[in-house]
């Protein structure tokens, strides 16, 4: 029988919301794997471009002030897939992580193809009876130290929930890297005219925006304009 994989990168996000398309990474914590052992860390809060919702700051303590002077993701993203190298990815619902990170790549102009192994689907096989997959309850399960809802520490809690899973039912099928397919077409930013468009329908209506108009994709931009015709009427010369 061959032995689990021992070489990977364990990747968790933290981000405003759970669409890909509409929310965005304000957080990156990977713990790089070899031979078994956490050999290297990455971690960097991540400037969203919108304001983050308050749901976001009760469940992670990260407020605005950690924000305001991260790096936006076309920024930060060079360095994290050097860092990544061509690793199979491990994560707890890890495709969750995945289409995040792929969009943002493929925006960049970037690739992002991975294999990967989800522990959620590890434990919904294995451990079917306890009441709870969420990874705080695995950890308590199993012991695992972990801080809850931070990227690096849930990273790391990952990569110890997935040892254990590995000692206690390792089976090669179920346990091997898969293709992970999340499709997306890249979004080029958001035209000068659309901006002003944009920027004209803020003041005519008095509306305050919750995101920064200069790093919206085109998409993004047409889904606001169109948002406020809907709701506002059209634009008045």
């Amino acid at each position: 029988m061959s032995e689990p994989v021992r070489d990977y990168l364990c990747v968790d996000l933290e981000t405003t919301g759970l669409n890909p398309k509409t929310d965005k990474i304000i957080e990156i914590g990977a713990v790089k794997v070899k031979n078994g052992e956490i050999r290297d860390t990455f971690a960097s809060f991540v400037r969203p471009g919108k304001t983050l919702p308050q749901k976001v700051t009760a469940l992670t303590g990260i407020t605005e002030t950690y924000l305001e002077n991260a790096p936006l993701i076309g920024e930060l993203l060079p360095q994290f897939l050097e860092f990544a190298e061509q690793l199979p990815l491990l994560g707890h619902r890890v495709l969750f992580d995945y289409s995040f990170l792929k969009r943002a790549a493929v925006n960049a102009g970037r690739t992002f193809e991975r294999s990967g192994i989800d522990t959620l689907r590890l434990s919904r096989k294995y451990l079917s009876d306890l009441p709870s997959k969420r990874l705080s309850d695995l950890c308590v399960y199993y012991g695992i130290e972990m801080q809850a809802h931070r990227a690096l520490e849930d990273a790391a809690a990952t990569h110890r929930l997935y040892r254990k899973l590995c000692e206690n039912f390792y089976e090669e099928e179920a346990f091997k890297p898969v293709p992970l397919v999340y499709k997306v077409k890249r979004e080029g930013p958001a035209t000068k005219a659309q901006k002003e468009r944009l920027t004209r329908l803020l003041a005519q209506h008095g509306i305050e925006p919750d995101y920064e108009i200069d790093l919206l994709t085109k998409n993004e931009a047409s889904r606001l304009i169109d948002r406020i015709l809907a709701s506002y009427g059209i634009l008045q010369n």
